[in-house]
């Protein structure tokens, strides 16, 4: 009979690298194993990585042979397929890339939940449906490969079985869902809204030219009461000669067409968006047209990155604008995307909302979300996945305070 093990888990990346890590450990967990949270504990460790920038790659590595020394370590993620050689060490196992998408074949639909604590999220669909320059994630992740919809329909009942309450689905790009096996995003939204349940799904990350295709089925889908209204639409540069060159597929135009859509149906929506800074051939116009298309759309979550060329994509090696207007530019984007959070929370104070707790916070508070998935901080410890009316008191840089109310 073998002895039950300790499995420790670690995770990093975006929330379909974090999802993948949680289905994948208890993919292999057995009867009488646990989870720790102590690697020097532990039996074996998984580590979830990411590789979309080399300052990440660089500590994904360093972590991984800390790991190591502690023992047996599994390796799963974006890294693999794009760092094979620097993993083989003593004592680390490199899940390849094809072998996790042969998960998504088949193996993914018959993971038992075993540890609910450690799942971030169902992944949806592997790979992508575009063709950026800039982008490692699509190499190391490959063509769009989608879950049916009753598997994936079948995981959210047995998570809101579990006592689980916030749904989230998760892939590279939620809208490219089924594309390549004949639905939409829509029609999995609308087949996990109608599960029965008290819980609320979030939907992952879209890209806009997969966005546009099924807008208006979309909105439709998230008037549904369990659905946040949240939209994260990566637009990454508000000039459309810098899109044109990054190969995204669409113009700017596209984005404001989109977050106006949603805005108009859905007054209090919450639009998050990413933004790389200092990509190949960026100049002060190119900024100027971003900064514009940030201070017009208002995102409360603005995602920055600064262009990071990666080997194996088609703009490794091209001549990137000089550090310090690349410090420049993000500084003056993070100064514009504080002002408009604080204004945007400051608008909320007095209201009172309902929120879901979601988690823990520090020095015995809560953490809950709004209908729209803004992060609401209120005193004392309550049970997760309790819903509560909460009065906006106060800001904090990236969150509300909130105190409760009958």
């Amino acid at each position: 009979m073998e002895m039950p093990r300790k499995i420790y888990v670690e995770s990093y990346g975006c929330t379909l690298q974090k999802s993948e890590t949680g289905f994948y450990t208890n993919s292999i967990m057995k009867d009488g194993d646990t989870v720790t949270g102590n690697p020097d504990d532990a039996d074996i460790r998984i580590i979830g990585t990411c590789a979309v920038i080399k300052k990440t790659e660089d500590h994904m590595i360093r972590r991984i042979g800390e790991l190591a020394d502690s023992g047996r370590t599994m390796v799963i993620g974006c890294l693999p397929p794009v760092s094979m050689g620097s993993l083989k060490e003593r004592n680390v196992e490199v899940i390849s890339a094809g072998e996790f998408r042969d998960m998504y074949r088949g193996k993914l639909d018959s993971i038992e939940i075993r540890e609910p604590s450690i799942l971030d999220g169902i992944p949806i669909n592997q790979g992508c449906t575009g063709s950026c320059n800039y982008c490692i994630s699509r190499i190391a992740r490959g063509k769009l490969l989608s879950r049916p919809v009753e598997k994936i329909r079948g995981q959210a009942i047995m998570q809101v079985s579990r006592g689980m309450r916030e749904i989230r689905i998760s892939s590279l790009d939620t809208a490219a869902y089924g594309k390549d096996i004949g639905v939409r995003l829509p029609d999995l939204i609308d087949a996990i809204t109608s599960i029965s349940g008290d819980f609320m799904l979030r939907v992952g990350m879209m890209e806009p030219k997969n966005t546009d295709e099924i807008l208006s089925r979309l909105l439709e889908s998230y008037r549904s009461s369990r659905v946040f209204k949240f939209l994260h639409i990566p637009v990454q540069s508000g000039d459309d000669r810098i899109l044109e060159l990054m190969n995204r597929e669409y113009v700017a135009g596209t984005y404001f067409r989109i977050v106006k859509k949603f805005r108009d149906e859905f007054p209090g929506m919450v639009i998050s968006t990413d933004i790389i800074a200092g990509y190949p051939g960026d100049d002060e116009e190119s900024f100027e047209r971003t900064y514009h298309l940030l201070e017009e759309s208002r995102p409360e979550i603005v995602n920055i990155t600064r262009f990071s060329p990666r080997q194996y994509t088609k703009d490794f090696g091209k001549k990137t604008p000089s550090s310090n207007l690349i410090k420049r530019w993000s500084q003056e984007y993070s100064d514009l995307h504080h002002r408009m959070i604080q204004e945007s929370y400051e608008s909320l104070m007095g209201r009172t909302v309902k929120i879901l707790i979601t988690e823990s916070g520090k020095n015995e508070t809560s953490v809950g979300r709004d209908e729209s998935y803004r992060p609401v901080v209120v005193p004392g410890k309550i049970e997760n996945y309790s819903w509560v009316n909460a009065e906006i008191v106060g800001t904090g840089p990236t969150y509300l305070i909130g105190k409760a109310v009958s």
